[in-house]
């Protein structure tokens, strides 16, 4: 059965028209809405490629209905800054050189942003918390805690 659903992304009302209600919030925002930030990584919310903001909140959009999202406001990576006024984790990132390949970026960014949203001021201890469960094969793990201190530094 063939469902639209209205949400904001990125600041912009969006409608998606979907077949399936449980396809997951990620491809809608890839395929219908033209976002590139979210990736798909593992499909089961454990690595964190695919996160988001949806009302404020970090969440991994491979693990939400997109019906889920109707009404909701969605922030994604895309939206989060510009080239011209990078987000200060955006920024923090790249003064700290702290993506390798870059796949897992979107979701150290997109966490780190909500951490520093509810934490301002976090120790490092925090970070590595609030980061743990973002995978990053290539290991740039210190690089991305010293992004974050920067950017709670301002």
């Amino acid at each position: 059965m063939t469902q639209t659903v209205a949400m904001t992304v990125n600041g912009r009302a969006v409608t998606v028209t979907v077949d399936d209600p449980q396809m997951p919030l990620l491809y809608a925002l890839r395929n219908d809405v033209g976002v590139g930030g979210p990736h798909y990584g593992c499909g089961l919310g454990q690595c964190g490629a695919c996160t988001i903001h949806l009302n404020g909140e970090a969440a991994r959009s491979c693990q939400i209905p997109v019906t889920e999202a109707a009404g909701k406001t969605i922030v994604t990576l895309d939206g989060l800054g510009t080239p011209e006024r990078p987000h200060p984790v955006q920024a923090a990132f790249i003064a700290e050189q702290a993506v390798q390949c870059g796949y897992c970026a979107n979701g150290m960014i997109m966490e780190s942003a909500a951490l520093l949203a509810k934490t301002p001021r976090p120790t490092e201890a925090q970070v590595k918390e609030a980061l743990a469960n973002n995978i990053c094969r290539c290991g740039t793990h210190p690089r991305v805690v010293a992004a974050v201190l920067r950017a709670a530094r301002g």
